[in-house]
């Protein structure tokens, strides 16, 4: 019974790959891999540039980054509040 089900799970996901264009772009790479001249030192690298991922990218310092804009951006949200309730207490001022 598992067998069966461990293949319909397989052939779904393959399906999955399929539908997606994953398969064909796999195959792209790895031809475009094999047809190079010379062979280049990281695999990986060669995969991840020709599938457009950048390299040598910093992650924590991203991800430092955006905490620091998130917290940047409550602020700024904090003062438009802020300011935009001023603005309303004034014009009531001028209206009285």
């Amino acid at each position: 019974m598992s067998y069966e089900t461990t293949d319909s799970q397989k052939e779904e996901f393959r399906k999955y790959l399929e539908k997606n264009g994953i398969i064909s772009q796999l195959t792209r790479v790895l031809v475009g891999l094999y047809e190079e001249p010379e062979r280049p030192p990281n695999a990986i690298d060669y995969i991840k540039k020709y599938l457009g991922a950048p390299t040598g990218v910093d992650v924590e310092e991203m991800k430092a980054e955006n905490d620091e804009l998130k917290r940047r951006n409550a602020e700024l949200e904090a003062q438009v509040a802020n300011l935009t309730q001023m603005l309303k207490e004034l014009k009531a001022e001028m209206a009285e």
